[in-house]
């Protein structure tokens, strides 16, 4: 590699984040932060987020999925249960997510639990998916080992024969998690790395504790 890494340089200047301007419940501001995202052009891809789980080997480890929705409880996302990532929040539900959108120099940073969503709210869900991603939820057993790209084909066209003029039901191994947060860390890009970063902890009696973090 011939560039030099430690030569890139960026000063962070378009916004800022004070305590004043912040809503006593973190799910507010994240909406309002979310929409102004979304509706910015130089962000794609909004609901993208990193998602941070302790593997059953014992290492941390970062995959990116998609926010599917966002409640007053928490953030809503879909996957399969028997893969790297849904064996791991079995073992240890306390999980990390993470946005970041670069064009509006914001992160946002989600310590929380994921807890298995009621079958008939995920079952709804998969009902609004294109037949398929349906198809690919049962022709795909997410992260094992497989011989080659020819074997992951052959399945799905072996479940696109299966459910031929058949309704695509859901399968067991596959719905969704909500992550109820405990602390929600805002960050703003600020001019000399002097950036504004504000923590929501949530209390005992469910309230919420803002504090300033040094950057």
């Amino acid at each position: 590699m011939s560039k030099d890494l430690s030569s890139y340089r960026k000063s962070y200047e378009k916004q800022e984040l004070l305590e004043s301007n912040c809503p006593e419940n973190p799910m507010e501001l994240f909406k309002t932060w979310f929409k102004n995202a979304d509706d910015s052009e130089s962000v794609d891809e909004t609901n993208a987020m990193n998602i941070s789980t302790i593997g059953l080997d014992g290492y941390p480890k970062n995959r990116v999925v998609l926010l599917k929705k966002i409640t007053w409880e928490g953030f809503i996302f879909y996957t399969n249960y028997t893969s790297e990532k849904g064996k791991a929040i079995e073992r240890n539900n306390n999980i990390c997510l993470s946005f970041f959108w670069a064009g509006l120099e914001q992160q946002i940073i989600v310590k929380g639990k994921a807890e298995r969503l009621a079958e008939n709210l995920s079952d709804g869900y998969f009902e609004s998916r294109p037949d398929g991603s349906k198809l690919g939820a049962w022709a795909s057993n997410q992260s094992t080992v497989v011989s080659s790209r020819d074997e992951l084909d052959k399945n799905l066209k072996m479940f696109e024969r299966n459910f031929k003029d058949k309704e695509i039901l859901r399968p067991e191994h596959w719905g969704g998690y909500l992550v109820k947060p405990v602390s929600i860390e805002f960050w703003q890009g600020r001019p000399n790395r002097m950036h504004d970063r504000l923590r929501y902890s949530l209390q005992k009696d469910f309230s919420w504790k803002l504090e300033r973090l040094a950057p």
